[in-house]
């Protein structure tokens, strides 16, 4: 049987490309400068090995953009329930732009978490590691609660960026979801953000919150 035969026979083509895009969250944040408008979102197109992926994620206070990132990524296959990652992570927003290579893995851990670990290089012998973890808890079929976390890790300071060496930021939320469709959820939650050592002394410098908990409400999206 040829390839094309077993296409048209079994309905199924590895080769066939598709994409979607995943608006993880979109968000009004209680933030201690005022209020912030947040995003995560991820696109990919390409095939069941690889594909292009793009990741950005921010935050937008008084009309400022704040540490915001998009990440550029060849993505491949090599696990069952793992990807590897490599490609370039551009920061833009208040202060001077940077321009990272990264390399990661992201997939699906034991007890079906949601993971990534990606380390990064920049300029000036930059180095840094962002780590990231959700979990999806059914409360019903529609109803569902997402605890999140997300730690930055960086080995030198950049004043510009209001970034400090060593362990820099955590966040720690829940979320809670209501999926109207499978596509369209808004969500309420509740954060605690947290600096630490040089970025948090930057923060403070700037009147802005080194240890805050904060309301989020937003939507949660893809197609």
């Amino acid at each position: 049987m040829t390839y094309k035969e077993m296409v048209s026979m079994m309905r199924m083509d590895d080769t066939h490309r598709f994409g979607k895009v995943m608006l993880d969250q979109f968000e009004w944040r209680d933030a201690q400068e005022g209020a912030a408008v947040a995003w995560d979102a991820q696109g990919w197109y390409g095939g069941d090995y690889n594909k292009l992926w793009i990741k950005t994620e921010g935050e937008r206070v008084a009309g400022i953009t704040h540490n915001a990132t998009v990440d550029v990524l060849f993505d491949r296959v090599v696990g069952r329930w793992w990807d590897a990652q490599g490609g370039i992570r551009q920061d833009f927003g208040r202060g001077p732009a940077r321009t990272w290579l990264a390399l990661g893995l992201q997939g699906l851990a034991p007890y079906w978490l949601d993971a990534e670990a990606t380390f990064y290089v920049g300029e000036e012998g930059r180095t840094a590691v962002r780590l990231k973890a959700d979990y999806d808890l059914l409360l019903t079929q529609r109803l569902i609660l997402q605890p999140y976390g997300e730690v930055n890790i960086y080995s030198k300071s950049d004043a510009g960026r209001e970034v400090g060496s060593g362990l820099s930021d955590l966040e720690l939320s829940l979320r809670l979801r209501y999926e109207v469709r499978r596509e369209f959820a808004p969500y309420l939650g509740v954060g605690w953000f947290k600096r630490f050592g040089t970025t948090a002394e930057l923060a403070r410098a700037a009147g802005e919150g080194s240890d805050e908990v904060q309301l989020v409400a937003g939507l949660h999206a893809w197609f």
